[in-house]
């Protein structure tokens, strides 16, 4: 079978589909595409055993079906959405109820897209390569944000915080602001531009907290970025990049690494075989202390964006 959608050629960055449905028996072809297409699939029979599934692990992509015994598809969307560790994971409809109700309902209560049953394989991997590709393209641009020290923090339209990065944790924490209070000051957030200053929350010890309104980031969210520092002069904290030590041929795989090239398209472009990428990618791996492609690449490009926000490169080019 000719399945389209290769999405990887690193074996330890397989996507990770949850299928939910109360009959996968009847899925069996569908599973096994999509393990030929380089996704690990997991399965549950029911809404339950998916919440249970998700309390132990994340996937990239949940497939639901919207009709099934007990909790329906659409209730247990409505509970991962509900929850801040699982509600940025994209839900996907399976149905055989292609009425303008059914699909209204899908989407109101969180889901990103559906497929009628009887699903076609080719449809379901095309739609999965979309969302899953969005979903780790917005996730890589945050943890690229919070690895340049900026705290990255989600709000709904109401000023609650829908997810608070781990470095904006740290940051409200070390200026005594609960990150667990959920709600922040209406002068943080409602703001009629993006990119703007909206408060500065002083620290008599040193710079304070800078806290900045990016104005809308996706469906009904708003994001602050904060970082340390005084008006106009952020800090940036010491980067691992400017003491990793990279040879020049390093510098040059992690900067191709960082614009999502694969190791062969890194090795077409700098003339050298697949696995002499791989092998450069072990020693910065090493120096730079991460383990995967994605935290090596953040890093970089978290790099290069604070040097281009503060005009001094701080690792060689």
């Amino acid at each position: 079978m000719n399945v389209p959608h290769h999405l990887i050629d690193n074996p330890d960055e397989r996507p990770v589909v949850l299928l939910v449905d109360d009959a996968p028996g009847s899925l069996g072809v569908l599973c096994e595409t999509l393990e030929s297409a380089g996704y690990t699939v997991l399965v549950a029979c029911d809404g339950d055993t998916a919440l249970r599934r998700l309390s132990l692990v994340t996937p990239d992509v949940i497939l639901m079906d919207a009709m099934m015994p007990g909790i329906s598809g659409f209730d247990t969307c409505r509970r991962i959405k509900a929850d801040l560790a699982t509600k940025h994971i994209p839900v996907i409809f399976m149905t055989g109820l292609s009425d303008t109700s059914h699909v209204l309902e899908g989407f109101a209560c969180g889901g990103v897209d559906y497929v009628v049953k009887p699903v076609r394989a080719p449809e379901v991997l095309a739609r999965l390569h979309t969302h899953v590709g969005n979903a780790r393209m917005a996730r890589f641009a945050l943890d690229a944000i919070d690895v340049s020290g900026l705290g990255v923090i989600m709000l709904n339209d109401q000023g609650r915080i829908s997810w608070c990065s781990p470095c904006a944790r740290r940051l409200l924490t070390q200026f005594d602001i609960d990150p667990d209070a959920l709600t922040v000051p209406q002068s943080w957030w409602q703001s009629n531009s993006g990119m703007e200053l909206v408060a500065v929350v002083s620290d008599a010890a040193g710079p304070g907290l800078l806290v900045r309104n990016m104005g809308p980031a996706g469906r009904d969210e708003i994001m602050l970025l904060i970082e340390i520092g005084v008006s106009g002069n952020p800090v940036l904290p010491p980067g691992r990049l400017a003491s990793a030590a990279l040879t020049p041929r390093e510098t040059e795989v992690l900067s191709w690494l960082a614009k999502g090239k694969t190791n062969r398209d890194i090795g077409e472009i700098l003339t050298m075989s697949p696995r002499t990428v791989s092998k450069h990618l072990e020693h910065i791996f090493e120096k730079l202390g991460v383990e995967t492609r994605s935290a090596a690449a953040a890093m970089a490009s978290a790099q290069e964006s604070a040097e281009a926000r503060l005009g001094t490169p701080r690792w060689p080019h």
